[in-house]
This record gives structure tokens, C-alpha cells and sequence, in this order.
């Protein structure tokens, strides 16, 4: 949900664009957006972009969706953990540290949010798309 002080990051999203928290005080990265530092409670939170590359930290398949779908935790370069979906991937060869890269999904509501690919696949599909 977009509050005031989720709006940066939503806005990011909109333009494929995933942000992450850095804490200006004890210099600590976070994610989920949040306007106070989780780990000291400052307000001098500043947004950071996402590089979009990670690898998988966890993941779950829920087959009991049709189709099946995949949750994951996916771990940035960045150092910071996000909650998020795994797409365009065979969900039985998925494993634990694969390499994945960004993309985004509209909702139903319309707002672009950030989802994860096999970085194989992230990269054929954008050479394919050029």
C-alpha cells in the first residue's frame, strides 16, 4: 500500500526501478521502504537503486495454484534481502544461490511491482527484445 512515505518507492516501480533504504546515520541498507532506519531509528533514511542483480536466499513452490507459482527471498548484490516472486522459470531445476535479474509486473491494481528471473533467461529475453 502507497503512504507517504512508501511514495518514492512506488514511483521508482512504476518506472522499473526497485529502491532500497540506506540509513544516513549507521550507514545500514534495508528493505521494505520504510521512513525510519529498522536497525537504529533515525530519519535520515536515503533511497538507493537496485542494481536488479541477486541470486535466490530461499523460495517456495505453491502448487496448489493453478498455475503453480514461486515466492522467494532473493538476496541483492547490494547486501539487502527482498520478498518477491520468481517467474518465466522451470520451478523443478530453481535452487538456492542461483543467479537471478530483475523485472516487473503490473498487479491488478495497475502498479508495476518487482519481480525475479533465472539471469539466463533475464538475459536471453533482453537480447531477443533488442
Amino acid at each position: 500500500m502507497q503512504t507517504v512515505e512508501t511514495r518514492p518507492f512506488w514511483e521508482a516501480a512504476s518506472r522499473g526501478e526497485l529502491l532500497f533504504g540506506r540509513c544516513g546515520s549507521c550507514e545500514e541498507k534495508h528493505y521494505y521502504p520504510r521512513a525510519r532506519c529498522p536497525y537504529c531509528f533515525s530519519d535520515q533514511v536515503e533511497w538507493q537503486a537496485a542494481s536488479g542483480r541477486g541470486h535466490v536466499y530461499s523460495y517456495s513452490v505453491v502448487r496448489r495454484s493453478d498455475p503453480p507459482y514461486v515466492t522467494a527471498y532473493v538476496t541483492l548484490v547490494e547486501g539487502v534481502t527482498v520478498f518477491t516472486n520468481i517467474v518465466d522459470c522451470d520451478i523443478d531445476r530453481l535452487s538456492i544461490g542461483q543467479p537471478v535479474m530483475i523485472g516487473f509486473e503490473f498487479c491488478s491494481d495497475g502498479q508495476r511491482v518487482a519481480v525475479f528471473r533465472p539471469a539466463n533467461l533475464a538475459v536471453e529475453s533482453q537480447s531477443s527484445a533488442g
